[in-house]
């Protein structure tokens, strides 16, 4: 059964930082695209970052470039986004989600996701 898990969400004051990992069962992650996507209540879901198939391209949402980082670890069949310099604006729920190669700016193009990890900036 593939799965995907999301963890590393939390409270933090702004300006801090989090990591998130995205664990994968029955599948390997390198071979697909994982993205990063948020979601506040009554709001639809936002891409984040995503990270290619193989690691061939990258890409952020304008308003988390320079903070943020997205990257691989194939050994541990992991996937990360590093955040830093976190603002309260970044409250949401964390996904992560697979699709086939590519990364896609649509969330009904993905295939997989997990169930969410709450990251919460606030002082």
């Amino acid at each position: 059964q593939l799965q995907l898990v999301e963890s590393g969400g939390g409270l933090v004051q702004p300006g801090g930082s989090l990591r998130l990992s995205c664990a994968a069962s029955g599948f390997t992650l390198d071979y697909y695209a994982i993205g990063w996507f948020r979601q506040v209540p009554g709001k639809e879901r936002e891409g984040v970052s995503c990270i290619s198939r193989l690691g061939g391209s990258i890409n952020y949402v304008d308003s988390v470039k320079g903070r943020f980082t997205i990257s691989r670890d194939s050994a541990k069949n992991l996937v990360y986004l590093q955040m830093n310099s976190l603002k309260p604006e970044d409250t949401a729920v964390y996904y992560c989600a697979s699709r086939r190669y590519l990364c896609s700016d649509y969330v009904s193009e993905y295939d997989y996701w997990g169930q969410g990890t709450q990251v919460t900036v606030s002082s």
